[in-house]
């Protein structure tokens, strides 16, 4: 099976990945960041293709994505699915 956003996702994978970007300025340029236990104590994983995350929050049973930088693993830039 051929994955046609593979070649995006790689792409997008090493840009965030080469920034490795602080936590505060990851919430100046995305608002809210979450660490991995953060994540787990407001999401429920359901999907992964890295650098994305699908998640459904507990709260409210939304799903969305989000994505994230592998080192300091961070997860940001939460889109709600529609």
């Amino acid at each position: 099976m051929i994955d046609e956003t593979e070649n995006y996702r790689r792409a997008r994978f090493a840009e965030l990945n080469a920034q490795a970007d602080i936590r505060a300025e990851l919430e100046k340029r995305y608002g809210k960041v979450w660490s991995t236990e953060e994540l787990r104590a407001d999401y429920e994983v359901i999907g992964f293709g890295a650098p994305y995350v699908v998640v459904r929050r507990k709260a409210t049973g939304q799903t969305g994505s989000m994505e994230f930088q592998h080192s300091p693993r961070l997860y940001f830039n939460w889109q709600e699915d529609k």
